[in-house]
């Protein structure tokens, strides 16, 4: 059978033989979107006790978005920075929240650091914020949609009655820190690890074998003590150690945690993905802790948990901040697959105009209202506005001299 004879009885002869007739181009689909001219106006800095910064970029569609950046102990340095970074944003389109992003960090020539990130992450909130709401949908589903429909969140205890009170309120995961009489020195006597592993040991009774148990450093442990600390607590194996060190030096933090089996976490006081991309590559830590105020916002964290799921690490955002604060990381969690556990300290009773409710499994459910799906009830901060909130001075308990916090 000739060529020309299969190709008719396939019925191509006349498409081969008429290139651009019968395979001519469709039409193309045209998807309508609503692509009216929206411009920032103004962007307004609140701050909020007991030491937070909360964030307002104002629209002339009238829609307002909510931020959070902060820096404990550097409120009105922070306040300067979004100031500095306003005449930016004036006149532009709030939805190109990635662009954004990227001109206020890479157009600064010296480029990172907690007070440009910290600025910078608020904004990047209030934009998601702004965008969802334009479009009249969460940002998580902006991110790619849902990974689950709610967040399990940790509360503090410091004794075995305050265990028992979050055990009763319904949470099934707890923080703690390090139980001492004073600071701790570069290398410890048995005391004051006895001290510290006897508390965590008596929390574990009272909460059971069934609550997981964080234990954060906080970095004031020097890593001479923290190494024995952490191998007196493997017994009652924690969930995580937080912070076993200062986080500036990560051949020391990884080194501590080749020394453990126990799961360490860090980054509350790491920035971006460049600040991540080695804690990552050595070893450092398995759990990671970006703030969300902190190392660059929601369009940021995303990033950093993709990089750590190839690791497979996991994402626990840092946030002793507010509910807007909170917000973000729940936008988060529902968006990224390995997330672990969210911090907060406030789930927005006297802030918010529908706080955030712990369900009896320890859970918050993910909101489904449109940006972050929070409003602040402006009547009940009215009473909240400033603050001089400062770090605390800490010295050594013997000699004065000057000791991490």
């Amino acid at each position: 059978m000739s060529r020309r004879k299969v190709l008719s009885s396939l019925g191509l002869a006349g498409a081969m033989a008429i290139p651009g007739t019968s395979f001519a181009k469709p039409e193309p689909k045209v998807f309508k979107e609503d692509r009216t001219a929206v411009k920032i106006t103004r962007l307004e800095t609140f701050l909020i006790k007991p030491r937070w910064v909360f964030l307002k970029i104002h629209t002339d569609a009238g829609v307002i978005g909510l931020g959070e950046p902060l820096l404990e102990g550097r409120a009105e340095t922070i306040q300067t920075a979004i100031k500095e970074i306003e005449p930016y944003l004036i006149g532009k389109d709030p939805r190109a929240v990635t662009h954004h992003w990227q001109a206020i960090y890479r157009q600064s020539f010296y480029k990172g650091g907690p007070i440009l990130t910290s600025a910078l992450s608020g904004i990047d909130h209030a934009l998601w914020d702004i965008k969802g709401k334009l479009l009249n949908v969460p940002v998580y589903e902006l991110l790619g949609g849902p990974t689950r429909d709610r967040v399990r969140i940790y509360g503090r205890a410091s004794t075995p009655e305050q265990m028992k009170k979050r055990v009763a309120e319904g949470y099934t995961v707890i923080k703690t820190g390090v139980s001492k009489d004073r600071p701790a020195r570069a290398v410890e006597n048995p005391a004051f690890i006895k001290k510290a592993v006897e508390n965590f040991a008596a929390l574990r009774e009272a909460g059971g074998d069934g609550m997981d148990i964080g234990i954060d450093f906080h970095g004031s442990i020097p890593p001479q003590t923290a190494k024995i600390l952490i191998r007196e607590l493997e017994p009652y194996q924690p969930m995580f150690i937080e912070e076993p060190c200062q986080p500036q030096n990560i051949d020391v933090l990884a080194d501590i945690a080749r020394s453990t089996y126990l799961p360490i976490a860090t980054g509350e006081r790491i920035f971006t993905k460049w600040g991540f991309r080695e804690i990552l590559e050595k070893g450092a830590a398995s759990i990671l802790q970006p703030d969300m105020c902190h190392a660059g916002g929601i369009s940021e964290v995303k990033v950093i948990a993709g990089m750590a799921e190839a690791y497979y690490a996991q994402i626990a955002p840092h946030n002793p901040m507010g509910p807007i604060s909170l917000a973000t990381g729940l936008q988060l969690a529902a968006s990224i697959p390995n997330f672990l556990v969210q911090e907060q300290v406030s789930l927005g009773e006297g802030y918010l105009k529908t706080p955030f409710k712990l369900e009896k499994d320890g859970h918050l459910m993910i909101p489904t209202g449109p940006g972050l799906g929070v409003e602040l009830d402006e009547d009940k901060i009215s009473d909240k506005l400033d603050h001089d909130w400062k770090s605390p001075e800490t010295y050594d308990a013997f000699d004065g001299s000057v000791v991490d916090w």
